[in-house]
């Protein structure tokens, strides 16, 4: 793995993740981008969501790619995120007009592009054995893998500040108990427990999506149930948790005054500062971190949202998006395509997408390391992954996920709404779903 030690490098890079960790659920439109240079032979186009850091990382690793493989030529090109960009990604795979090789989600997602009549799988080739078996599982489609994992996991954990501990004395948290202790000696310091930032809605769902490696261990089949309409929120004293920490943060006055209006930017701050402990976030804001407060990043560490069992105490983490080719990619652009999946699916090419973006978390590669410059909190998710202490999220399991989540959370956390009201309200919103997915096991 290549080393990286400028400090001054990072965070010229970091600032090319903001753009995406600043919009954590809806991604950003961006411009056309292009790399590779020589090679009189086959040119591929790779495309990709434009935010920032992804074209930053594309470039970087097409760059790359091509430098090792004069012959092949790969121009990165940008579509915009959101609806708009999967309308793009399934029209293109509808009409036959899909770049030979494009970047898109895993998981539920991936399955609703159609993988099997639709992508190249990759089944046969030798670095599928190395891929991390969540991430095999999410680019998988009736026993066939189709996707080279791209870019970094991610966790939704609680961002604490080490300063803080220290000066308190306080210790990692494997329990609910002991963070709530944790929360009270914060509080008599004058210092705020618990930042939440409901300016950014998104930013509520934390205590209920990244508490799914808890209700998993304690309930193992959780998710198979809920795909079938067995397994409620508000009916899982497992599922419930999540919920009922919300709303017992808020009553307690642990959170932050401005928490009602405050971003995700705010928070940052307030956690690298050291005015406040704890930040239950996903991981990528780390990059927005590192600029909202250089210095005070340096302080921050990362842990699991804590449950009801030390035992089992673990990290909730989101797989990488993937690489696929589609089945228009024929004869020798079909043959490039497989070896610049097979290079972003190595240690060169994660080197390569970190020279491009620094990651906020670990590869879903064995034999890719982090690079040594990465923030104490990234080091810290590795500890959980190579611990084997994590669960894959939720939507990684189910396709299911009710779109009014954040506008729920939102209301339990602020105190309008009781946390048994907000889990079945928002089982209400899993059932319409559901029934318009066409789920087997719904009314």
């Amino acid at each position: 793995m290549r080393k990286h030690t400028s400090s001054r490098r990072q965070i010229r890079l970091l600032a090319l993740v903001a753009g995406a960790a600043l919009a954590l659920t809806a991604c950003s439109a961006g411009s056309l981008g292009s790399s590779g240079g020589g090679g009189d032979g086959v040119s591929l186009t790779f495309l990709v969501d434009s935010n920032e850091s992804n074209l930053a990382a594309a470039e970087s690793a097409a760059a790359a790619f091509t430098a090792l493989h004069p012959d092949i030529t790969v121009e990165v090109e940008g579509r915009p995120g959101g609806s708009e960009g999967d309308n793009i990604v399934k029209t293109r795979l509808a009409t036959g007009d899909m770049p030979e090789v494009f970047l898109y989600n895993s998981g539920s997602l991936f399955q609703a592009i159609g993988p099997v009549q639709n992508l190249v799988p990759v089944s046969d080739q030798p670095w599928v054995a190395d891929l991390e078996t969540n991430f095999k599982n999410v680019v998988t489609a009736e026993g066939q893998v189709y996707g080279a994992p791209f870019g970094p996991q991610m966790t939704g954990a609680v961002l604490y500040n080490k300063r803080v501990y220290a000066d308190l004395g306080l210790e990692i948290p494997t329990t609910w108990e002991a963070f709530t202790a944790n929360n009270a000696a914060v509080a008599a310091a004058g210092l705020t427990p618990v930042i939440q930032t409901y300016g950014d809605t998104y930013t509520s769902q934390l205590f209920v999506l990244g508490d799914f490696h808890n209700v998993a261990s304690a309930e193992p089949d959780f998710a198979q149930r809920y795909t079938a309409g067995e397994a409620k929120y508000a009916t899982s004293p497992a599922a419930l948790k999540g919920w009922q920490h919300l709303q017992e943060l808020h009553d307690a006055g642990y959170y932050n005054e401005d928490f009602p209006t405050a971003k995700l930017e705010d928070g940052l701050r307030q956690l690298g500062a050291g005015e406040g402990a704890h930040y239950p976030m996903l991981s990528n804001a780390l990059a927005v971190l590192a600029l909202t407060s250089p210095e005070g990043a340096q302080d921050v560490g990362i842990f699991p949202i804590p449950g009801e069992d030390a035992g089992a105490n673990g990290l909730t983490v989101w797989s990488p998006s993937g690489v696929y080719i589609p089945k228009t990619t024929e004869g020798a652009q079909l043959d490039a395509a497989r070896q610049f999946q097979a290079f972003l699916a190595g240690p060169e090419g994660c080197a390569a997408q970190a020279e491009g973006a620094t990651p906020t978390g670990p590869y879903a590669v064995n034999g890719c390391e982090l690079p040594d410059d990465v923030l104490p909190a990234t080091h810290d998710f590795q500890s959980y992954i190579d611990a084997g202490a994590f669960s894959p999220a939720l939507e990684f399991l189910s396709p299911i996920k009710g779109p009014a989540l954040e506008q729920i959370t939102v209301e339990v956390g602020s105190g309008i709404r009781p946390a048994a009201d907000g889990a079945a309200l928002y089982d209400e919103d899993v059932r319409k779903q559901a029934l318009q997915l066409g789920l087997e096991g719904w009314e």
